[in-house]
């Protein structure tokens, strides 16, 4: 199962001696790559951002393409993210599956918290019977209490229509808004080539139901469109899949920093060296293959966590801001965005 992770960081990018921005410390903001300062000090420790991995996703375990490369690691990655200082996890589901298996990751730490919702992509589910999942969901949000801080990952995609067709995201999708309303929690919003009907539809729930928030995540579209869910009451979510284009980087320096989260979206979403980002890309980490693995090193082509650091370099270097500056308001954002994580 996919499960995605945010993360918030009180020490999120620790204060560098003066070097522009040095290696960011992005392992506090919100994924799980560890960011180790070289040439930096870290005698002050900031706030952090918030962020998405899948970390029940095979890799943590391992395995790449069905194949055993090394042993399961995901507590190495999650003692990374922590030391980087990470404080809070939100773990976040998309199926019944995932929810489970979020509730069952959270038992483990009281760090960790979750989110239950439908992912576009898996609402055939949803489907076989939209009340009695609407019921379901709904339940899994009471029992659970303050552990589950938002509903999601909902949205619509489109572009894979070939998991779930329009027909059946749409309802879901609606459904999913209402549960936000009835539960007051925010909402975790994917959105592929879906942009119109995404935001259509918050537009008719909020003036049938009254306001909602949340964030949409993975965010990669124009400055039109980042302002026209702004201008809903929604955040914006960065991650390396954000940071791809010089035209990318345009947009993210266009939304006000009151309104930007940053994210991983772990093991996915990594900044490559052929992103227009990774020129602001200060923070490098030791890395091996997966069948090389080692030990206290990340490995190639899996984001972690901890590489939030280096989504704050990104952001921070397209915007022309301090990245301590980002850090701190980030994290604002995240307790804003997400305020059940203040519950304990």
């Amino acid at each position: 199962m996919d499960i995605s992770i945010f993360g918030i960081y009180r020490a999120a990018y620790p204060k560098r001696r003066i070097c522009g921005l040095q290696k960011k410390s992005c392992g506090l903001f919100s994924e799980v790559h560890r960011f180790r300062l070289r040439d930096v000090k870290r005698s002050v420790s900031e706030k952090e951002n918030y962020r998405v991995a899948n970390l029940t996703d095979s890799m943590f375990s391992g395995i790449y393409n069905g194949s055993q490369k090394h042993a399961p690691d995901l507590d190495q990655v999650l003692s990374r993210a922590f030391s980087l200082g990470m404080e809070k996890i939100i773990v976040t589901a998309g199926c019944r599956g995932d929810i489970v298996g979020a509730k069952a990751l959270c038992c483990t730490d009281p760090r960790l918290y979750y989110t239950v919702g439908c992912h576009p992509t898996r609402c055939q589910e949803f489907a076989a019977d939209f009340d009695q999942y609407y019921q379901e969901l709904k339940n899994r949000v009471f029992e659970a209490g303050s552990r589950v801080v938002a509903i999601g990952e909902c949205g619509l995609d489109y572009d894979r229509v070939h998991f779930c067709p329009k027909d059946i995201q749409l309802p879901c999708f609606r459904k999913q808004l209402n549960l936000a309303s009835e539960t007051k929690l925010p909402l975790f919003l994917h959105c592929r080539n879906a942009f119109e009907d995404l935001i259509s539809g918050i537009q008719k729930h909020i003036e049938q139901c009254g306001p909602i928030h949340g964030v949409v995540h993975t965010f990669d579209g124009t400055e039109e469109q980042a302002k026209a869910i702004i201008e809903l009451g929604f955040h914006i979510g960065f991650n390396g899949c954000s940071l791809k284009t010089e035209r990318n980087l345009e947009v993210v320096a266009s939304v006000p920093s009151e309104k930007i989260l940053l994210e991983t979206d772990a093991p996915w979403c990594e900044i490559r060296p052929t992103h227009a980002g990774f020129q602001h890309v200060v923070t490098k980490f030791a890395k091996n293959k997966p069948n090389k693995w080692e030990s206290g090193r990340m490995v190639a082509g899996r984001n972690e966590p901890a590489n939030i650091v280096q989504v704050l370099e990104v952001v921070a270097g397209a915007r022309g801001q301090l990245p301590d500056d980002l850090a701190y308001a980030a994290y604002e954002n995240t307790l804003r965005v997400f305020p059940g994580l203040l519950a304990r």
